[in-house]
């Protein structure tokens, strides 16, 4: 393993047709993986691929979309399939415990929360399931895999989730674990950094320069790498379907925004991702 994927899809239904083909191109380029879980049934899924490939491990969660009614996605639910819903599942806690103890299972995530098209009841909903997350973590003592994201109007004093999830962090966590996808400023990345927590990054870095400042004032040993597949396409692959491959192009965009050479960015990353797989015990 040369290169881990922290975050990534594989088992969504936008790999129905070729999901096999698109693990052994990860593994003929030496890129290793996380396939996270966003619902019961895609939990399992996770689970049932990553017992099918040594350098691939899963994580398991609701994800706090999830948790209501909500968006139904084709890439992740399928257009049809009556077991992939977004149906508003409720929280079994029990069910995601069995799951989490399975060797191949290394974080509880993605878990969270999610204030882009907050509704006033699903804010509450999403507070207590997130809560049980943590719980869970603390229990089978696996690193959390963090969802969070803003709202759409920043203007709103009730919109930042990012402060909302570091309260709780802090008042129930006793693990640590990484922020998927993190998109806040430098301010909320270092009091994530504080609590121990990495930050994990996706191809958006490739097109876009939001998140410069975090990367370069970040240290190199609390980053990791992302592909978010089959979402956030980096440069030159843009506008086709993302997979854990892909990865390579977040760790050159993080060498260069760091001035530094390729090879040793990846070996930092990748002792970094040993550790939150918990390689290095």
């Amino acid at each position: 393993m040369k290169y881990f994927d922290a975050h990534t899809h594989v088992q969504f239904e936008a790999y129905k047709d070729d999901k096999d083909e698109v693990m052994q191109r990860a593994k003929d380029a030496e890129v290793g993986m996380n396939l996270v879980g966003t619902q019961i049934d895609t939990s399992r899924a996770a689970i049932a691929l990553a017992e099918k490939y040594d350098e691939a491990w899963a994580s398991v969660a609701l994800h706090p979309v999830h948790t209501a009614k909500s968006f139904h996605d084709t890439k992740e639910l399928g257009g049809e399939g009556k077991a992939f819903t977004s149906r508003g599942e409720a929280f079994d806690f029990d069910a995601y415990e069995e799951l989490a103890r399975h060797p191949k299972v290394i974080a509880i995530g993605e878990c969270g929360l999610d204030y882009y098209r907050l509704e006033e009841d699903t804010k509450k909903v999403q507070a207590e399931v997130f809560l049980q997350h943590i719980e869970l973590a603390n229990k089978v003592n696996k690193p959390l895999m963090l969802h969070i994201r803003d709202g759409a109007h920043q203007s709103s004093s009730d919109a930042n989730a990012y402060l909302d999830a570091i309260a709780m962090l802090k008042s129930h966590a006793k693990v640590q674990g990484d922020v998927h996808f993190f998109a806040g400023n430098y301010d909320i990345a270092k009091q994530f950094l504080d609590l121990g927590f990495t930050l994990s990054f996706t191809g958006v870095l490739t097109f876009t320069h939001d998140y410069d400042e975090v990367i370069t004032n970040t240290p190199l040993d609390m980053l990791l790498t992302e592909t978010d597949a089959p979402y956030i396409t980096p440069v030159p692959y843009r506008g086709q379907r993302n997979e854990p491959i892909h990865v390579r192009e977040v760790v050159k965009k993080i060498a260069e925004l760091k001035n530094m050479g390729l090879e040793a960015v990846r070996e930092q990353i990748l002792l970094n991702s040993r550790r939150f797989i918990g390689l290095d015990k």
